[in-house]
């Protein structure tokens, strides 16, 4: 039997393999409960008021929303994840989920951890790839200076020199045990800086393998043709390009800005235009695979399934080296496991952090889920489906 006939995005038994029942009846309430836009902007506003009265709601956090969509509170903890996810031949990219805590001590602290994280998952096959936030070591407005192409002034250089020697630690210890690097996009408005940054150390540790990742949001109308553009810059430069493909995470963000700012909206017209993009990027990573390395960061199954057929119609390995496909832990298991069980390279995104310190992802998280047309839906479907097989 053809082996991409044999892919179905549908099949509940092995997208809930890994859940016991306890789990899928907990993943049931939660995606009922943020079916609820109300009840979503509600957590949303009081979650943050909780800990700041010191409210005892960590216990709460942590047994629903953060058990679904984030490894542990410690690296110890995201390991055994990792572990388990592994057994499913399920990857993960460790990912130190503390959102930007402004501060230069702050910087220095978050360092060591990250370099903990590349050194534990050294010769475990299971955490193929490690994540970081340039916004995790570097002033915001710093960046947003250096996006502008302002002066700076010579602190300012020289802090802007502290960030480079953070972020190249962490580079140098990707490569040195051959961890993939994935280097998140941010902002339209600090995001040159960022690629200035990925495409050095691209050019730096990417000459056999492909070790650095830059990120490709594709609701961004401008990101295909800076995809092409950073081939060929990688191509003139004789290193290999690792491009992350992911639609997007900032799009109210982004309008809001432009439309107070007075400036065009970098973000697409309409979800046919975001998907377009990043079908059309999915197609030409596809045919460059000598010269790049690819990372599908995906929920969409479409989108998925072109990557996979695409590779069937070349003739490529499902284990391709330069090919993963990626989802967020808690999110899209029939995507992450039926591809695992064909055979592909794919891994969960896995943050982890204090419940306190990770609770702007987790908000984020619910909101999205709320807001992409479907997902609650499609998610809670499959989890009923499953629960329904195994007659729960």
């Amino acid at each position: 039997m053809d082996k991409q006939l044999s892919l179905s995005f549908e099949n509940t038994a092995i997208a809930f393999e890994s859940k016991s029942d306890r789990a899928l009846k907990k993943a049931d309430f939660l995606f009922s409960s943020m079916g609820k836009p109300w009840l979503v902007k509600l957590g949303g506003a009081l979650t943050p008021l909780a800990f700041k009265l010191h409210l005892p709601v960590k216990g709460l956090i942590k047994n629903t929303i953060f058990s679904q969509f984030c490894g542990g509170e410690s690296l110890e903890e995201a390991a055994r994840t990792a572990e388990g996810l592994g057994k499913y031949h399920v990857g993960v990219a460790l990912d130190y989920g503390v959102e930007a805590m402004e501060g230069e001590e702050n910087y220095d602290k978050a360092l060591p951890e990250f370099i903990r994280a590349i050194q534990y998952a050294a010769g475990k096959p299971s955490i193929p790839f490690i994540a970081i936030k340039v916004t995790g070591f570097a002033r915001f407005s710093l960046l947003e200076k250096l996006h502008e192409g302002s002066p700076l002034s010579p602190q300012e250089v020289e802090e802007y020199s502290r960030v480079k020697g953070r972020i190249l630690a962490i580079a140098e210890a990707a490569a040195k045990h051959k961890i993939g690097l994935l280097i998140d996009a941010e902002e339209s408005w600090i995001q040159q800086p960022v690629d200035d940054l990925a495409d050095d150390l691209m050019a730096r540790f990417n000459k056999e393998n492909v070790i650095i990742y830059n990120t490709f949001q594709l609701y961004r109308h401008d990101r295909l043709l800076y995809l092409q553009k950073s081939f060929d810059k990688a191509r003139q430069g004789g290193y290999l390009l690792g491009a992350k493909l992911v639609r997007g995470a900032y799009m109210e963000k982004e309008r809001k800005r432009a439309l107070e700012m007075g400036y065009p909206s970098p973000i697409q017209p309409d979800k046919e235009s975001t998907d377009r993009d990043y079908d059309a990027a999915v197609r030409f990573c596809m045919e460059r695979l000598d010269r790049l390395g690819v990372f599908i960061g995906t929920h969409n199954e479409d989108s998925s399934m072109l990557a996979a057929s695409l590779m069937d119609k070349q003739k490529l390995p499902h284990q391709h080296p330069h090919v993963n496909f990626s989802q967020l832990l808690g999110m899209s298991d029939n995507i992450t496991f039926n591809l695992a069980h064909a055979g592909y390279h794919v891994s969960k995104y896995l943050p982890y952090g204090p419940v306190k310190d990770v609770m702007p992802y987790l908000l984020r998280r619910a909101q999205e889920n709320t807001s992409i047309s479907g997902q609650v839906g499609r998610e809670l479907g499959l989890i009923r489906r499953e629960l329904k097989r195994r007659a729960l």
